[in-house]
């Protein structure tokens, strides 16, 4: 979690209205929650706003959502500006996560990000000229055993990379880019979160 300063992005949509298939969705959410506790859907809704507007989420959507719950727009406001899952302006198609907490920092988290950056080109928190990747550093994804990760979002969902080196990470950038889908968890070969260099028997 981290505060972030909001600034409305002038390029974003003056409307916004969730789909028939998401506002079904948005419902089913908000029927979760105990009559009178229905502010509590707030972070799903956004998540649904944020999915339905390709990954970011414009001033409209969270004024929307506040419309639907009968919040204060700053209430939600609050909450999209906290959390660093939200993101306050356009995105790529992969939004790449990569952790840099102790254990991924003690393991080569740094190298991971310098790789990140030389081969998409870009630093961390910008997005590459063509709209496919956007960078970020981020705190614990919770596989410090398999230090270090990243998190990569995109339409199909969200994946975890776990092993990585500058080596490694670069290639699941050249198997997005050309629009296939990298092996996900351990990229040491390993299974799980066994110890390196030991076979389990299974």
């Amino acid at each position: 979690m981290t505060g972030k300063l909001y600034q409305t992005d002038p390029a974003g949509p003056k409307n916004f209205v969730f789909t028939p298939e998401y506002f079904e969705q948005a419902k089913t959410v908000i029927a979760r929650y105990p009559q009178g506790n229905h502010f509590s859907a707030v972070m799903p809704l956004l998540m649904l706003a944020q999915k339905q507007s390709g990954g970011w989420l414009p001033k409209s959507a969270m004024d929307y959502v506040a419309g639907i719950l009968g919040m204060a727009p700053v209430r939600v406001w609050e909450v999209a500006t906290f959390y660093n899952m939200y993101n306050l302006e356009p995105v790529g198609q992969h939004v790449v996560n990569v952790c840099t907490t102790t254990p991924c920092w003690l393991r080569g988290s740094d190298e991971v990000v310098k790789a990140c950056e030389k081969h998409l080109g870009i630093e961390c928190g910008e997005t590459t000229p063509d709209g496919q990747f956007t960078l970020r550093e981020v705190e614990c994804l919770g596989a410090c055993v398999n230090a270090p990760m990243a998190q990569i979002i995109n339409a199909q969902g969200e994946y975890f990379y776990e092993d990585l080196t500058p080596q490694n990470v670069t290639r699941i950038f050249d198997v997005l880019t050309h629009g296939g889908t990298p092996k996900v968890g351990p990229q040491s070969g390993r299974k799980s979160s066994e110890p390196e260099g030991i076979k389990v028997k299974t």
